[in-house]
């Protein structure tokens, strides 16, 4: 079981999608930008494209936040590097590329920023995804002295991350308390949960911590919730508002 006592290498503000909304999310022109606004780890959501590429983007499907089509794992990565994934946003982003995890892992050691990877199955691909994405991370981090926290709302993602890489650190993520969601997160060896902002209270807390877990929130994106949530002692904060709040707060 994890020991919430062990030293967390992990700062309290991370950057949701990379800078939330001020740039193209998952890409590196949103990693640049948050990290502009002084933030040192980012939130992203990793999938694979159908020859096995894990790459970041949010929706299964490629039409909000691409040029492209139709489901994003069924195309190869040759075809989604080709995608333009920054005119949706802006102008000024016009032709931003969608990044490959290894890119992202290149941008982050160099300038010694940390990550959060969301494993984020196409549908029907949950262990396959996650034992890709751990192996991929477990071989680009080698040697690093803090890996990324890979985290997934799905417990198959998950555990597909420990059959692959037992040494990576993983996190629970939930939308509601389902039942059974503790005594997962401990059959998955979490060392966190990280919660729909709204689900933390003292009781769930507790829970939390009394098993050893650490607890992170997302995505808080008001000064009052950052507020609620310090007060109660969560250990992270996930947010789109890079330009509210200063990540050393």
């Amino acid at each position: 079981m994890p020991d919430s006592t062990d030293a967390w290498p992990y700062p309290r503000w991370v950057a949701h999608r990379g800078a939330g909304k001020l740039a193209p999310e998952n890409t590196l022109a949103a990693f640049r930008t948050g990290a502009a606004h002084g933030y040192r780890m980012f939130e992203c959501d990793v999938k694979l494209s159908s020859d096995g590429v894990p790459f970041l983007l949010h929706d299964s499907l490629l039409e909000r936040t691409t040029s492209g089509q139709g489901t994003a794992g069924a195309h190869s990565w040759q075809a989604l590097s080709q995608l333009d994934a920054g005119s949706w946003h802006s102008r000024a982003f016009a032709g931003e590329p969608l990044p490959t995890l290894e890119a992202v892992a290149r941008f982050c050691q160099h300038n010694g920023y940390l990550l959060n990877i969301e494993i984020k199955p196409t549908p029907g691909t949950e262990r396959q995804t996650g034992k890709v994405v751990a192996t991929t991370a477990a071989r680009l981090w080698q040697g690093q002295a803090v890996p990324p926290l890979l985290t997934s709302f799905q417990p198959e993602a998950l555990q597909g991350a420990l059959a692959a890489a037992p040494q990576l650190p993983r996190g629970l993520l939930l939308d509601t308390l389902w039942t059974g969601w503790l005594e997962t997160a401990r059959t998955l060896g979490c060392v966190a949960v990280v919660c729909n902002q709204a689900l933390w209270d003292t009781a769930s807390l507790t829970q939390a911590k009394s098993a050893g877990l650490r607890c992170l929130s997302y995505t808080v994106n008001d000064e009052w919730a950052a507020e609620r949530l310090l007060d109660l002692g969560v250990d992270g904060i996930i947010t789109d508002r890079v330009d509210l709040f200063a990540p050393a707060a």
